[in-house]
């Protein structure tokens, strides 16, 4: 058993995302056949075209590339969060299948962690909670009960902190909703730092697409209303926006 620690990467994405994006926006209007526009878009920058598309509001060219992502390091309470969101496509290491006999890792929430009695606590918990598992599963052999039966159950005294890995594949108009909302102050903190490793990632390959990309609060007043941090100035100065 060990703290776990947040990893994210981009395995795979669309080759060429805005070229894609291009494509898709320019065939609705051109009487160009498929060759003769894919010969177009490739011999030409498509970066001013595709920023006018976003600022239009234009999106649905933009579900046509996609990205995916291996992510490990983060806990079940963050995993719950995340398929949520429904337009996405999801492959998550099984409790069931996969065994926890030998330690289950975890997630210490950052404001437990800054205190030494609260972590103890905390981590005393995870302890007696890998206890009763293996305790559980040891029952269940004797009694016959093995392999993955065994695990289906006793994986019920699992706590939210368990660790675990996903696999997300997201098109990239849904990868902007998700950053309106998951990079936002007010988003749980685990899965805001997720979102942030995302976003880091897909700039690097689609920097018109994501140009923009972000909290809600960057070029428009805050979407919380009521609700919302208060801290405008200081997320867009984040951001690199004055």
């Amino acid at each position: 058993m060990s703290e776990a620690k947040l990893k994210v990467i981009l395995i795979k994405h669309t080759p060429n995302p805005e070229e894609i994006v291009a494509m898709a926006a320019k065939l609705c209007y051109s009487p160009s056949d498929i060759e003769a526009l894919k010969e177009k878009i490739e011999a030409k920058d498509q970066k001013a075209f595709v920023e006018k598309l976003v600022k239009m509001g234009h999106m649905s060219p933009i579900e046509h590339s996609s990205f995916t992502f291996a992510i490990e390091g983060i806990s079940r309470a963050c995993s719950h969060q995340l398929v949520r969101h429904r337009l996405a496509s999801y492959s998550q290491q099984s409790q069931r299948y996969v065994s926890e006999e030998t330690g289950f890792d975890y997630v210490i929430p950052p404001i437990i962690k800054e205190d030494k009695e609260l972590k103890r606590y905390f981590e005393g918990f995870m302890s007696e909670a890998q206890k009763t598992y293996n305790h559980i599963v040891k029952k269940l052999n004797e009694k016959g009960v093995k392999g993955e039966s065994a695990n289906q159950d006793a994986r019920f005294v699992l706590p939210n902190a368990a660790e675990t890995k996903i696999i997300v594949t997201m098109n990239a108009r849904e990868l902007l909703h998700f950053f309106r909302m998951r990079c936002c102050n007010r988003a749980q903190w685990e899965i805001r730092r997720m979102a942030e490793e995302m976003l880091k990632l897909v700039k690097k390959t689609s920097p018109v697409i994501f140009e923009k990309a972000g909290p809600g609060c960057l070029y428009a007043p805050c979407p919380e209303g009521e609700y919302t941090c208060g801290k405008i100035a200081e997320v867009r100065k984040k951001y690199g926006i004055k």
